[in-house]
């Protein structure tokens, strides 16, 4: 039996956080590294007067504070229990130009978080979005970057089954990772999921999360004989610097173990996912020397090195399907969906993808059609 594997990058399916529509790339990135510094902060036990004054000092240069739906809303907000001892800080003086005083001394001195405020999709973009899971038609589609269970579940009934007249998958599942933004890894199965385990509280020797969202195994069920995934996201290069390429290392390191122990129980594993990086990076290569190929080295591949944006670079290679040595040996055919991107020197796009405002995601789809 031939069935199709595929993983896709969907930057969300139907919100996505407001700060990806600020159009300067530096001013973009300005945000989310006051976000990321704001969140770190406030995981802190205790917090000293320096970070109780860089806290204030985000929460009313990005407006964190302003819960009033009648004004534009902010990139991120700040969620606290209002008054008496639970709250993060106090607000007084102008609207406008108010005085943000924080009171807490530490995390369990207030009740509350961090959150990024979030962007209703176009019709559009989502339309777009299931255009290229339905040209795809995998049986089995890891989906990247999906906000939560119930909206993967939406989108599946309601546009692929609904909207775009496809037979919904009967299996949908996502479990919540450990990125703050609310972005995690799924799947799309016509296949039975039979056990799911994940890795969100895998640590590193600091006491940190070794995944940015998580390494999710996932068992099917194909034809009888079990399929092992291991669904990943790994750390951003987007403002990660030194930092950001040790975590992808760590991440690496950490799915070849799991890759290993997974092989103890089926010589039929997947490695797939977004791994945020190329394939002559540290993190990647740690994955390759287990002996997982990528399907983009099969025969039947013939197209351009990349998954995201044009595609025509290696760097531009961050989507990986990694199989097993049993697995690689019964792919029959390898292939890239990139019509959903908009890069119109390079191809042709769907016909309603028309910009990059309404184009379904930066990465394309990679997909393999595997003899079980």
């Amino acid at each position: 039996m031939t069935i199709r594997i595929g993983t896709y990058n969907a930057e969300n399916l139907f919100r996505r956080p407001k700060v990806f529509d600020i159009p300067d790339a530096a001013e973009r990135q300005r945000v989310l590294d006051d976000f990321n510094e704001l969140v770190g902060l406030l995981d802190k036990a205790v917090y000293s007067d320096d970070d109780r004054t860089r806290i204030g000092q985000i929460i009313k240069e990005h407006r964190a504070y302003d819960q009033d739906p009648a004004h534009p809303r902010p990139p991120f907000v700040v969620q606290q229990t209002r008054g008496g001892t639970a709250s993060l800080f106090q607000q007084s003086g102008p609207e406008g130009d108010p005085e943000i005083t924080v009171t807490a001394k530490g995390r369990a001195k207030w009740t509350g978080w961090a959150e990024m405020v979030r962007s209703e999709l176009d019709w559009d973009v989502v339309r777009n979005t299931g255009r290229v899971v339905a040209e795809v038609n995998a049986d089995i589609l890891l989906t990247v970057e999906v906000e939560d269970r119930l909206t993967l579940d939406r989108f599946n009934r309601q546009v692929l089954g609904g909207a775009l007249g496809k037979q919904p998958y009967p299996y949908s599942m996502l479990i919540d990772g450990n990125d703050p933004r609310g972005i995690d890894v799924g799947i799309l199965s016509r296949h039975p999921i039979t056990s799911i385990r994940s890795h969100i509280f895998d640590l590193r020797p600091g006491g940190e999360p070794v995944f940015s969202r998580d390494c999710v195994e996932l068992e099917l069920a194909v034809n009888g004989t079990p399929l092992w995934i291991l669904g990943n996201h790994f750390k951003s290069k987007r403002g990660g610097g030194s930092a950001g390429a040790a975590l992808r290392l760590a991440q690496g390191e950490r799915v070849a173990q799991i890759y290993a122990d997974a092989l103890q129980r089926s010589p039929r594993v997947l490695i797939a996912g977004d791994l945020n990086d190329s394939p002559d990076s540290p993190a990647v290569r740690k994955l390759l020397a287990t002996g997982a190929q990528d399907v983009m080295s099969h025969a039947s591949y013939t197209g351009d090195p990349g998954t995201f944006g044009t595609g025509h670079s290696l760097d531009q290679k961050i989507d990986y399907l990694l199989c097993s040595p049993e697995l690689f040996g019964k792919v029959q055919h390898v292939d890239v969906e990139r019509r959903g991107v908009w890069a119109p020197k390079s191809f042709k796009s769907f016909d309603t993808v028309t910009s990059k405002a309404d184009e379904a995601s930066d990465h394309a789809a990679l997909y393999m059609d595997v003899d079980l």
